[in-house]
């Protein structure tokens, strides 16, 4: 039996006339952990748009679990639980009241909603309007809700953006966790440190192709230190 939860299979995009996305094959296997590493522009962000179902490729086919979008798009949905980056809360809504209109829309248990902000931490600012939430606890708010159906695959778009160290290290645990669980994590990070520290496959891109994937002390030489810096000081 085929191991592959994701597969895309010589996928691109191209908006006006510029290639984005450029015969790009990738496959996630089940129960595992795949980072997504490059620099801005590299393309990760389209790619997990096109996973989510937000973009459409121009060309190519993706599928998760047989499924695909165009054909199954609501079979589709219900394997996924998608994090945006730098997603906008609208309203003066609570996280809890946040939490509990995505439960309804994923058909998730109630339960689940003090049971995840407990997870993230967010339970003793529950009634808090979202408004005033750091970015560190907007992220993890967006990590609750992705949580919420327990879906085949996660899809996180830069989940460690805004964390401080001690919920960088807990959001490791729990994708840890996750996989444990059986499910599947792919997360897009250009922090080369929490990409090695959680996941079982790296994949570096450059101009919307894939340039280098693996797991070596090669891949630290080419794209950086353990700070994420690159040789020439930028960030991979």
């Amino acid at each position: 039996m085929d191991n592959a939860l994701l597969e895309m299979r010589m996928v691109s995009k191209t908006i006006g006339k510029k290639p984005i996305i450029d015969g790009l094959n990738l496959r996630v296997d089940r129960g595992s952990i795949l980072a997504l590493c490059g620099d801005n522009g590299a393309g990760k962000s389209t790619i997990l748009r096109m996973i989510a179902g937000i973009l459409q490729q121009s060309s190519g086919d993706i599928t998760v679990n047989g499924l695909s979008w165009k054909r199954d798009r609501y079979r589709y949905a219900e394997v996924i639980g998608y994090m945006p980056d730098n997603y906008r809360f609208g309203g003066g809504l609570s996280a809890e009241e946040h939490l509990a209109f995505w439960s309804k829309l994923r058909k998730a248990p109630k339960e689940r909603v003090p049971e995840l902000l407990e997870l993230v931490g967010l339970s003793d600012v529950r009634r808090k309007p979202v408004s005033a939430f750091s970015k560190g606890m907007r992220q993890r708010l967006l990590f609750a809700q992705a949580l919420l159906a327990r879906p085949a695959l996660l899809v996180l778009d830069e989940p460690t953006n805004g964390l401080d160290p001690f919920w960088m290290e807990t959001f490791i645990n729990l994708v840890q966790t996750v996989k444990n669980e059986g499910q599947s994590v792919l997360f897009s990070t250009h922090q080369l440190d929490v990409a090695e520290s959680c996941a079982d496959r790296l994949v570096f891109l450059s101009g919307g192709k894939i340039v280098q994937e693996g797991r070596s002390a090669s891949l630290r030489n080419l794209y950086g230190r353990k700070d994420g810096a690159s040789h020439d000081g930028t960030t991979p």
